[in-house]
């Protein structure tokens, strides 16, 4: 969404913080977090970079918002598939084998969302000032509330350990997601040493072998 000279002059600061987070959204869509910089969102917006820091302070900060937007999208969607997946009467260790599958596959589904996780405490959580970085982790909390209370619902031998295997099961899908995308030339040595392949990840493999298994020892934990 790039903003016209009559467009900036007359349109509230609300709609020109959309626009930014809209920009800055698409522009995920076709590049790594990585990849992000101010001045090709500032290009893209149609405002001057100053003018995109009276918004938000810093890149990173942008990106926070977008994580926390993504996270409570991804949260929503989950009751639905979780009651369609998981049946009541089923064993703990079904419903946490099902858990660990619905997660893995709605995630997977939404690449944004990793790439975002995956960048969180390395890269995001930088260059913030402390009332941006309380901010998002207010809201970061309440996400984890959220899966927790869903994990609880589907699981209740959880019990209070619900929060902990939320928080853990979200570190998780950012270090596989990270460790599952090689760099090139890691490609090349995979492609040059088949033998070294074993250490590569495959995303939705890995990612729920590992939440299934976290799941089981929180269960396991709980119990004990």
């Amino acid at each position: 969404m790039r903003l016209t000279d009559c467009a900036r002059r007359s349109t509230p600061p609300r709609i020109r913080q959309r626009a930014i987070l809209d920009t800055a959204a698409a522009m995920l869509e076709e590049m790594p977090v990585s990849a992000v910089s101010l001045n090709e969102l500032s290009r893209r917006v149609g405002l001057a970079k100053s003018n995109v820091l009276r918004y938000f302070e810093s890149r990173e900060a942008v990106l926070l918002e977008l994580l926390d937007h993504n996270w409570r999208r991804w949260t929503a969607e989950l009751p639905a598939q979780l009651d369609a997946a998981i049946a009541s009467d089923a064993t703990a260790q079904q419903r946490g084998q099902a858990f660990a599958a619905v997660l893995t596959r709605s995630v997977a589904q939404n690449r944004v969302l990793c790439d975002l996780l995956s960048a969180q405490a390395g890269v995001l959580e930088h260059n913030v000032s402390a009332d941006v970085a309380a901010r998002y982790k207010r809201s970061a909390l309440d996400n984890v509330a959220a899966l927790a209370a869903l994990a609880r619902r589907h699981l209740p031998e959880l019990g209070d350990r619900a929060g902990q295997l939320s928080a853990q099961a979200v570190m998780v899908i950012g270090a596989v997601w990270t460790h599952a995308r090689p760099s090139a030339a890691m490609l090349a040595a995979y492609a040059a040493d088949p033998s070294l392949a074993a250490l590569r990840m495959d995303f939705t493999g890995t990612l729920e072998e590992m939440l299934a298994t976290l799941v089981a020892g929180t269960t396991a934990r709980a119990e004990g």
